[in-house]
Parts: structure tokens; C-alpha cells; sequence
């Protein structure tokens, strides 16, 4: 499939997918070559956070809507230290962006990151392939631009299945998170928010918080509900954990296949019971494993800021922000030792979006609650967490 030639050899760029479907285009980005598991994301808006949030790696990230980098960048809107994703696809890169708070251009920001883009290429017809198809390995060259050597290369490329993309994105020391001085303090104002003003004033606890890939905005808000937060590496062991005693334990988000990293969910394993856990994401995935649950990849995944959750206790139903390739197998958590109830489903193809054990005040969600950007419709799952370390005996 051919899109979109150009005539300049040196802004030309090719995607090329390991089932021999490729792209034309033009160079958007870094110069350079990267591998990775191509994906899209139907947000209409938030490319910065997609690009800096780190459960985009090891991943090429197609965004469907056709205009991307009309308010071009900025320092408060990164959801972590850098951008993570592998590469970047687009329809057409707004080369004019226009905001108050834009330091530059998106090209300008993803050339400083060393991330390569492609432009002009027809997304419409990218995204329905890999509707199609499912995700799948792909490559985005701007120096090799010969089909059949790509071809061959991303071939022989590693699949993310398996893989422990934890390793890359975790922080490698622990430290306390002080909002303060890391990132400008938010406020609290839109109705959506409410929930945070019940909790700002109440005692102040204790949080460890697991970083397999954690999202800025999930640290903003336990900031705001009077949390002090350690966040820790990843492998951190149960022994660490216990030395800092904690009142509850957070699972963050996170790249990749969870059963790539098992020495996380063995930990977990030690951990359940001891305090209230919570987890978002590929914690929420962890939690599973922890439980005796099992894992699968997807088709191709939900990432983007529309994806509609029913509450199965309340019937209530929100529209979400979601990041993830693999799924909860509902029907391996009826072999726990615990009493796992799965508490929401995804509407639109009836996948586990969240579960809970009572006995232990442990629970998750899939999706991402803290959005950023997206719809804060679910930010109230937060509340649960502060109300199981208040009752927690």
C-alpha cells in the first residue's frame, strides 16, 4: 500500500508493518530508525500526554485525528521526564501552532526528543488495517528507505510479547514526590473535581506508590488528597515496603505485557492483605496476576479518551481514558483463593475494566482515572482508596 510519495529525499520517511503494508511520507520528527508495536489512539486532542506517558513504550503511536500540534508544546502538559513512544504518525503536523502557553512547534519538541514522525500519509486507512489485522510489529525509518531491507528488519525485531518494558521506564531510586517544587500546583475548581475537596482537609497519609511507568497527573492528585507518596522502583520487595509503613499501596500504570515482568506480581503476592492496595492500569493487570488471574493481548487495544465503562454495582456509566494492549481473563479469577469480583465491564467489547476483593481492601481499574488528558468522569475511584486506608484496622 503506497501513500503519498515525495520528491525530497531527505524529508522522506516509510512505515513499513511486518505483514508487508507500508506508508510514505514525510519526515516529521528526529531523523532516524526505531521498532515497535504499532497502535493507535482515537483522542482528538492530548498528544502531549500520549507522548509522554511512559506506557507508550516500545510503541509506534498512529493518532486518528487528521490535524495534530495546533497548540503545539509546553512544559506543564508532559505526564513524565520525556516522551516514551517509539514513533509518531500523522495525518498532517501543524507547523503553525497557536496557545498561550506554546514554547514551540510539535516537530521542534519531537526532533529535541529524538523521536522520528511521518506526515501525510492517509491515517483513516492505517487505523482500519490495524483494526483489521490487530497490532502488529512495525518500522518508521527516515534513514533506510529501502522496502525489502525494512521489511526484513522488522521482521527480525523483537515482539513485545513477553517482554519487560518495566525495567525502562521505572525510576531506578526511590524518592517522595513534592508537587510543589516538581510541577506547578493545580487547582482545585471544575465540578468534575469535587470529589478531591471532601479529602483535602482530612489526616495525611502514607502511600508507596509502585512505578512501573507512572503517569505525573496520578502523583498530582494524590497530592491533593493529602497523600504523602514515596514512589518506589519497580522490583522494590516486600521487605522495603514494610520498612516504610505504609498506610496503603498504589499499582501504576505501565508498558507492555504484564507476564513479561513476573517479579512484580510475585511481590504483590506477599502484599496482599498487609494494606489497601489500589491500582491503575497495568497495576490493575498485576493485581490480577497477584490474585492467580491470567492476562491476554488484545486485538489491538484501547487507547484513547472515549471508551465507555459501566459500574456493574451502580449501573452507572463513564466515558474513559484508556492505554492498554493486554486484558484481564475474567474467567481465571474464579480460581483465586480470594473472592475476586470484577466490578466494571467495557461496553463496547465486555472486557474487565475493574475488580475488587473486599476482605482485603484491595481493588483496580483498568482504565485510567486521573485522565490527562481526557474526560474526568471516573476521578471518584480515587476516593475509594482514601476511605479503605481510613477504615483499615
Amino acid at each position: 500500500m503506497k501513500k503519498d510519495r515525495t520528491s525530497k529525499k531527505n524529508s522522506r520517511a516509510i512505515l513499513v508493518l511486518e505483514d508487508g503494508t507500508y506508508f510514505e511520507g514525510i519526515s516529521a520528527g528526529a531523523k532516524g530508525e526505531r521498532f515497535g508495536e504499532i497502535v493507535f489512539n482515537t483522542s482528538m486532542m492530548g498528544y502531549q500526554e500520549v507522548l509522554t506517558d511512559p506506557s507508550y513504550k516500545g510503541q509506534i503511536v498512529v493518532m486518528t485525528y487528521p490535524e495534530i500540534g495546533n497548540y503545539g508544546f509546553n512544559l506543564e502538559d508532559t505526564e513524565s521526564i520525556k516522551p516514551w513512544v517509539e514513533g509518531f504518525v500523522v495525518k498532517e503536523m501543524c507547523k503553525t501552532p497557536s496557545n498561550w502557553r506554546a514554547k514551540g512547534a510539535l516537530t521542534s519538541y519531537l526532533i529535541k526528543s529524538n523521536i522520528p514522525a511521518i506526515e501525510g500519509i492517509d491515517t483513516r486507512a492505517l487505523t482500519k488495517h490495524i483494526r483489521d489485522f490487530g497490532a502488529m510489529r512495525a518500522v518508521l525509518s527516515t534513514i533506510d528507505l529501502d522496502y525489502n531491507s525494512l521489511l526484513k528488519k522488522v521482521r527480525d525485531s523483537e515482539s513485545i510479547v513477553g517482554k519487560d518494558l518495566v525495567q525502562y521506564v521505572s525510576t531506578k531510586k526511590e524518592f517522595k514526590w513534592d508537587i510543589e517544587k516538581k510541577l506547578p500546583r493545580l487547582k482545585i475548581s471544575s465540578n468534575e473535581d469535587r470529589f478531591l475537596k471532601i479529602f483535602v482537609n482530612r489526616k495525611k497519609y502514607k502511600v508507596v506508590a509502585f512505578d512501573y511507568g507512572m503517569k505525573h497527573e496520578i502523583l498530582r492528585i494524590f497530592a491533593e488528597l493529602n497523600c504523602n507518596v514515596t514512589v518506589v522502583p519497580a522490583w522494590t520487595d516486600e521487605k522495603r515496603i514494610k520498612e516504610l509503613n505504609p498506610d496503603g499501596i498504589f499499582l501504576s500504570n505501565g508498558p507492555g505485557d504484564p507476564q513479561g515482568a513476573p517479579y512484580i506480581y510475585e511481590t504483590l503476592k506477599k502484599l496482599l492483605g498487609y494494606k489497601p492496595i489500589f491500582g491503575i492500569c497495568f497495576g490493575h493487570q498485576f493485581l490480577a496476576l497477584a490474585l492467580g488471574g491470567k492476562t491476554y493481548k488484545m486485538k489491538f487495544g484501547h487507547r484513547g479518551a472515549n471508551q465507555p465503562v459501566i459500574d456493574l454495582q451502580t449501573k452507572k456509566v463513564d466515558i474513559t481514558v484508556q492505554n492498554h494492549g493486554f486484558a484481564v481473563d475474567a474467567d481465571s479469577l474464579k480460581k483465586s483463593k480470594y473472592n475476586v469480583r470484577i466490578t466494571h465491564i467495557n461496553l463496547n467489547d465486555k472486557t474487565v475494566e475493574g475488580l475488587e476483593v473486599p476482605e482485603i481492601k484491595a481493588y483496580s481499574v483498568q482504565y485510567h482515572p486521573e485522565a490527562s488528558a481526557g474526560p474526568h468522569d471516573a476521578r471518584y475511584v480515587f476516593a475509594k482508596f482514601i476511605k479503605n486506608m481510613e477504615t483499615w484496622k
